[in-house]
């Protein structure tokens, strides 16, 4: 068969199931190419086109897609908001099948695409998530609870770089074994979802220690938890000793915190010796200029945050 392949996000990240989806294919002996509706929109029709994308709030594929059958899929698919909350829509569910997701994925079609995926494994080792926040689908989507559902040699061979999409690694029963899987690949590695703060210990510290890490992402969502992220925050730091270059906190506004619990918290962990990064929930309606949006661009320059250290006196800066 003839098969295609759309990246709705067609943002500088290399999307995880188009990959697997295209290394399932090559193994039946399909040929599999990334559709372009320039080229592609008149002839012979592909005899399969998979769409995926990511965030829901990515515009649908615009254009006319030439193909026998259309498959859409992905989380940006299947969530909708309701009551403020992000639901996943489970009759929208598209999942890929074991022998897909469990697959080799063909890195391959994102080397031009992506020249730093030649040296990038992407992919999970644990899934799902106890927490069921309001804002976050990832329960409904995989559960409330975190499993693992992979080893690391599922995905990656040797790339010296790992990046990690799992939700909340640090509450699988089985971290441990994962944890000095990760050790031993001797590869940088990125837990690029963040890891839960409220899950560490002492011995889930000292094992992160010993892997090669540029940048640790924890995250402060959640301004009534203060009692209890405060002082892990401290015992994280005392035992790491880590510059706060290596330490940068998710801190979520616009959701059910006031201005000043947003602004509490990052003055919190800038006295911690914490990074503190501003993500800003339903973005898309947010107005460019209103105050979460000066927090953010505050926060989020770190040359600006760094010199100017009260958030009155950046407005006064902007107002000059």
């Amino acid at each position: 068969m003839r098969i295609g392949l759309i990246d709705v996000d067609s943002h500088n990240f290399p999307n995880l199931p188009l990959m697997k989806l295209s290394a399932w294919h090559k193994q039946q002996g399909d040929t599999v190419e990334w559709y372009q509706q320039l080229f592609h929109s008149m002839g012979d029709p592909f005899d399969k086109v998979y769409m995926s994308k990511v965030f829901s709030f990515t515009p649908n594929y615009p254009y006319y897609v030439n193909a026998k059958e259309i498959h859409r899929g992905g989380s940006g698919y299947c969530i909708r908001i309701e009551n403020g909350k992000e639901v996943y829509d489970t009759e929208k569910d598209s999942l890929l099948p074991p022998e897909i997701e469990t697959i080799y994925p063909d890195y391959k079609i994102y080397y031009d695409k992506i020249p730093e995926v030649k040296n990038t494994a992407y992919g999970f080792l644990t899934r799902g998530c106890p927490r069921n926040c309001d804002f976050c689908h990832v329960a409904d989507k995989e559960g409330r609870y975190s499993v693992k559902v992979a080893d690391l040699n599922t995905f990656w061979k040797g790339q010296k770089n790992i990046v990690l999409l799992d939700p909340n690694i640090t509450a699988c029963k089985d971290w441990k074994p994962l944890f000095q899987q990760l050790i031993d690949s001797k590869a940088w590695i990125d837990f690029s979802q963040g890891l839960d703060i409220r899950m560490i210990t002492k011995e889930k510290t000292e094992m992160l220690m010993q892997m090669k890490i540029k940048q640790v992402h924890f995250a402060w969502d959640k301004y009534a938890d203060k009692d209890i992220v405060i002082p892990k925050f401290e015992e994280f730091k005392q035992i790491t000793q880590w510059d706060k270059r290596k330490l940068a906190v998710y801190v979520l506004i616009n959701f059910d915190t006031t201005i000043e619990q947003d602004l509490e918290r990052i003055y919190t962990l800038r006295e911690l010796g914490f990074w503190p990064y501003v993500m800003i929930y339903d973005k898309e309606h947010t107005k460019p200029n209103s105050t979460v949006r000066k927090i953010q661009r505050w926060v989020n320059m770190r040359a600006i945050f760094e010199k100017v250290k009260r958030f009155e006196d950046y407005q006064k800066i902007v107002r000059k």
